[in-house]
């Protein structure tokens, strides 16, 4: 049955914190994944060399301490301004601690031992092409299996149409105002396999075949305008 507790959606984190209590296997994926997208803070005892080397590139911040003596109080502290909170300790218990107090505080959970308010999906990146696959939890391994899947279907070519597409888009609204066929126009363009084929040997010369694509409709759009002005005017006697 569906799950209507989850949206999917796509947040800009640029200057948010988020918080990883536990900086084992799992805490470690999860920095080495949100370091890219907010100011991310690792809270615990020890720490590997791949953690520390992305504190020593100013990726993330650290915070050791003896984490199976943390308080209350002391995760508050650290929660404190944060939008996320990932318990990913080893001691389940603590973890439930940490989720219950963050949740409290009216901060999203991530959590690794159940469904939190918040799921990271497999995601499939081509550019600004972005997919997130998710099974809410139901089955990691057919999230993992889809996005191999998918892998091979959603190829780079599209990120790179996406960005072609964005140009066509600025230069459209130049000449066409009506929104309805400036979008025909644009299919037209992710219709034509030859601009897909294209990119394989260059951008540019995909970019060629579709602007010049652009420019015949833009040209027979005139031309339909004029001929209507003309019968227009004809027909009020003109």
């Amino acid at each position: 049955m569906y799950d209507r507790r989850y949206m999917p959606l796509f947040l800009d984190l640029s200057s948010q914190k988020v918080v990883i209590f536990g900086a084992g296997n799992v805490g470690q994926r999860k920095a080495s994944l949100f370091y890219k997208f907010a100011e991310v803070t690792i809270i615990s005892e020890e720490f590997s060399e791949d953690i520390l080397a992305m504190y020593e590139s100013n990726k993330i911040d650290i915070v050791q301490i003896n984490i199976r003596e943390i308080s209350s109080d002391m995760i508050r502290n650290y929660l404190d301004g944060a939008f996320l909170a990932i318990p990913a300790t080893s001691d389940r218990d603590l973890n439930l601690k940490i989720h219950l107090i963050a949740s409290d505080m009216d901060i999203f959970v991530n959590s690794v031992d159940s469904r939190g308010d918040v799921i990271v999906p497999s995601v499939i990146k081509r550019g600004p092409v972005t997919i997130g696959i998710s099974t809410l939890g139901h089955s990691p391994a057919l999230s993992k299996y889809t996005r191999i899947k998918l892998e091979h279907t959603i190829t780079p070519e599209y990120g790179k149409m996406a960005y072609l597409q964005d140009e066509l888009r600025t230069e459209l609204k130049k000449h066409i105002a009506d929104q309805s066929l400036r979008r025909q126009i644009l299919w037209k363009v992710l219709d034509r396999r030859e601009i897909w084929d294209a990119f394989e040997e260059s951008y540019e010369k995909a970019y060629n075949i579709a602007y010049d694509i652009m420019l015949e409709q833009i040209e027979n759009s005139a031309d339909e305008d004029s001929k209507e002005q003309r019968d227009h005017c004809s027909n009020n006697g003109g």
